[in-house]
């Protein structure tokens, strides 16, 4: 079977499948254009309300193809064209996707793997899962943008020991440094995963998809009163809006 970005909806969930047979869902280029297109429709969906992210079989994803890099690592610009428009392509399709999107880890998440589970707004893993970017011993650095997302979401002392000690570090370690939400036995990952996509496909998705644009202006940086927040409040006539407090008022389950 080719590699290849899969996916699934049913019931306003969107399940993305990173595969690729025998190399432990490593990211190929054309892995990282796919996922892009996916997050960019799945973006433009109105029905999807739940993105979860998981690699097929046992592992997650364990970093990148490494056989295809001889193809352009030993040049400046095919380099620069593979970091900046193929890995940041599918990274910031993601962050700049509005739906939630929740990471079920299990098995390895190395590198590229590391870099696509920051970009989530929720990681769940089994107690398998392992992580790391152990890429100088590959003999290269993470590029600026993937390392700025990572320090994001798993702290400047844990991508420190990832970048300069090629330390890998388990699921429990990851928990206790808040890189991960919520950690469960493998077994019961994707039941869990389940009942946490369905919990949020039960909440308001315009919400969800408000609190996002949010939650993203914020962490780049701009300031509460900015005009990015100018039309924050424009939800207020909205029917989600009135029917959540209508329900609430009523001692019944809102219907969005």
């Amino acid at each position: 079977m080719a590699a290849g970005v899969l996916l699934e909806s049913e019931g306003g969930i969107a399940r993305v499948l990173l595969s690729h047979p025998g190399k432990l869902n490593a990211m190929s280029r054309a892995m990282w254009g796919r996922l892009r297109e996916v997050f960019l429709a799945l973006q433009d969906d109105p029905a999807c309300r739940c993105i979860v992210v998981q690699g097929a079989g046992d592992a997650f994803c364990a970093g990148g193809d490494i056989s295809e890099y001889r193809d352009f690592r030993f040049e400046e610009a095919s380099l620069r064209d593979f970091h900046e428009r193929d890995v940041w392509g599918g990274l910031q399709a993601i962050l700049a996707c509005d739906v939630p999107v929740v990471a079920a880890i299990r098995g390895a998440c190395m590198g590229a793997g590391v870099e696509i589970a920051s970009c989530c707004d929720i990681r769940v893993a089994g107690t398998s899962a392992t992580f790391g970017a152990p890429i100088a011993r590959l003999g290269f650095p993470m590029a600026p943008r993937e390392a700025q997302v990572v320090v994001a979401a798993a702290g400047e002392a844990t991508a420190r020991q990832w970048l300069l000690e090629a330390a890998v570090l388990d699921a429990t370690e990851m928990k206790a440094r808040g890189f991960l939400q919520h950690l469960v036995p493998d077994a019961a990952l994707q039941d869990h995963v389940g009942a946490l996509a369905s919990c949020i496909t039960g909440l308001a998705p315009q919400a969800a998809r408000l609190n996002k644009r949010t939650l993203r202006a914020l962490r780049d940086g701009t300031r509460g009163e900015a005009p990015a927040f100018a039309g924050s409040y424009r939800y207020a006539a909205s029917a989600e809006h009135r029917e959540g407090v209508a329900a609430f008022l009523e001692k019944r389950k809102p219907v969005f």
